[in-house]
């Protein structure tokens, strides 16, 4: 017990010794006998391409589209040169989504054709090309393009198929009931919706409701007009 008690009292003199060589009798401390300490310091560096991100989603969300679609081209060049290759094609779908809100439908397809398909195809995303194939039908629905768009749109509901997601092909699904609509093949168009909101339901699928009612109240009307 003694000795432990010795011992105890040992390490407090040495610590309480060590202390005086770091501080001088003025209370100051000895800058040149302390010891170096080295602070982990986390990066917080943002790239430029995403700077030019937030840059363009001020601007889509202040209603400068051109602006926007100006600083997401920047954005996707840096991207495509850094090799973020899943970033590049994300953000050529939106600049291509903002030319057709734009009604620059040629200019929307070719964003989606020669580049947004080859870097999807190029690193072997086929989730990347069944969303080029969903903005391409949307483009040619548009465009009055109506059998490019279904053809498209069925593409897409393959792929979306395979990759068993169900989300994208009951878009795929609703894509082609509109043409059909369009075209006036309003019994097949009405098979489609039905089809549709089972899906809707059998998966849980909610969102898609409110365009189910849109596609469907449509079609009524259409199909009246017809009559």
């Amino acid at each position: 017990m003694k000795r432990t008690a010795l011992t105890f009292i040992a390490f407090i003199a040495c610590n309480w010794a060590m202390a005086q060589n770091f501080i001088s009798p003025n209370g100051a401390e000895n800058a040149g006998s302390q010891p170096a300490i080295n602070i982990a310091v986390i990066s917080t560096k943002v790239s430029n391409a995403d700077k030019q991100m937030e840059l363009a989603e001020f601007n889509e969300q202040m209603g400068d589209l051109s602006g926007a679609i100006t600083l997401y081209k920047k954005a996707a060049e840096e991207y495509n040169a850094d090799k973020k290759y899943n970033k590049y094609g994300s953000v050529l779908l939106k600049i291509s989504a903002l030319l057709l809100e734009q009604e620059n439908y040629n200019e929307a397809e070719q964003v989606v054709l020669k580049s947004a398909l080859k870097n999807y195809s190029k690193i072997g995303s086929r989730n990347g090309q069944m969303l080029s194939y969903n903005m391409l039908g949307r483009i040619y629905f548009a465009a009055n393009k109506l059998t490019q768009s279904m053809w498209f749109y069925t593409q897409q509901g393959i792929l979306a198929q395979q990759l068993n997601n169900q989300s994208i092909y009951l878009d795929s699904v609703l894509g082609i009931a509109d043409i059909k609509i369009k075209k006036k093949e309003f019994g097949l168009a009405s098979k489609d919706l039905l089809r549709a909101e089972e899906l809707a339901k059998a998966s849980n699928l909610l969102q898609y409701n409110q365009r189910i009612r849109v596609s469907k109240s449509v079609l009524t009307e259409k199909s009246k007009g017809k009559s």
